[in-house]
């Protein structure tokens, strides 16, 4: 699983079928204490994120095993959206 920080869409009017109806965002990969790390993910929202929101990812069969992903063309999808988060100060570096 990635965190990561929703930054845009992607309108796509000609893609495959199967991904009609489904909202593609752009993510940027985000640290526990939400610095930006490298590269831009695009992501299917399987759970209404929006914009600036903190998201967690999963790619790959975890993304196909998604709601609403089964049978898709999906390699990225955005799973849930991320209330808080806390590192157990003893952990880090570890």
């Amino acid at each position: 699983m990635i965190l990561a920080r929703v930054v845009g869409t992607v309108v796509a009017t000609r893609k495959d079928p199967r991904l009609d109806g489904r909202k593609l965002l752009i993510c940027k990969p985000v640290s526990p204490e939400g610095k930006d790390e490298s590269g831009y993910v695009v992501a299917v929202d399987t759970v209404s994120a929006g914009y600036r929101e903190t998201v967690i990812l999963v790619s790959g069969s975890s993304a196909r095993m998604a709601e609403g992903c089964k049978d898709r063309p999906v390699d990225t999808a955005i799973v849930g959206i991320v209330d808080s988060v806390s590192i157990d100060e003893g952990s880090k570096g570890t």
